[in-house]
């Protein structure tokens, strides 16, 4: 039997006009034989810290820190991988590529999931429902991947409070995002779990890097 993955997507800074520098895809790949048994880990994590709200990096507060600095060792000692792609968001020009803002977003998400791909396995995506793309763009990202791949088994919108693991993206790739588009970064306790993340991974968070476990990829357009 083929092995399947589970790829749970978010975004961050990803709105046209926003302000911020850098927009982000990101996302959380887990084997799918262990999504249950990673749910019911960090929902004892949360448990043993009477953390109940859902995982968001918007919502870091110094009350709960400990918590997430503990949900940043358990990433890191577990197979769950994360991956983000960010793209300078001054230098996007779709008019010289005869495109909108729809076909680059489409571009940053076969970025994003035709990494590190295997013709033995199969994957199930899942993308935040909250303002990514609708049912109809989903299935043109599935068709758009599966030309090339053929292994996307499943490519669907859910909500972030149904899975734990998609709230997991939604923290790293916050992390990410607050590090690049946040200069003055005065939320003290952010700065620690940035501080942690480094030092978990020892890999530079600022250009792209080749790691397997926390893989960073800028896009360098011209």
């Amino acid at each position: 039997m083929s092995k399947t993955f589970n790829i749970y997507c978010d975004e961050s800074c990803h709105i046209e006009n926003d302000h911020k520098k850098f927009m982000f895809l990101g996302s959380v790949s887990s084997a799918y034989n262990q999504v249950k048994l990673h749910t019911e880990n960090i929902n004892d994590l949360k448990k043993k810290h009477n953390f109940y709200a859902e995982i968001k990096w918007s919502k870091v507060s110094k009350s709960k820190l400990r918590f997430y600095l503990d949900l940043v060792d358990y990433f890191f000692a577990t197979d769950l991988q994360f991956r983000t792609v960010g793209v300078e968001k001054a230098k996007i020009n779709n008019d010289s590529f005869n495109q909108d803002y729809d076909d680059f977003y489409y571009k940053m998400y076969y970025y994003l999931l035709n990494h590190n791909l295997s013709s033995l396995y199969n994957y199930n995506v899942y993308l935040d429902i909250k303002d990514t793309l609708s049912a109809y763009k989903v299935n043109k990202l599935k068709d758009i991947l599966n030309t090339k791949f053929g292994v996307f088994r499943n490519v669907q919108n859910i909500r972030s409070h149904e899975s734990i693991i998609m709230q997991m993206a939604d923290f790293l790739m916050g992390a990410i995002s607050y590090l690049h588009n946040d200069e003055h970064q005065k939320n003290k306790a952010k700065v620690q779990i940035i501080k942690k993340i480094q030092q978990h991974c020892n890999e530079d968070l600022s250009k792209t890097n080749y790691s397997k476990k926390m893989n960073l990829f800028f896009i360098e357009l011209r």
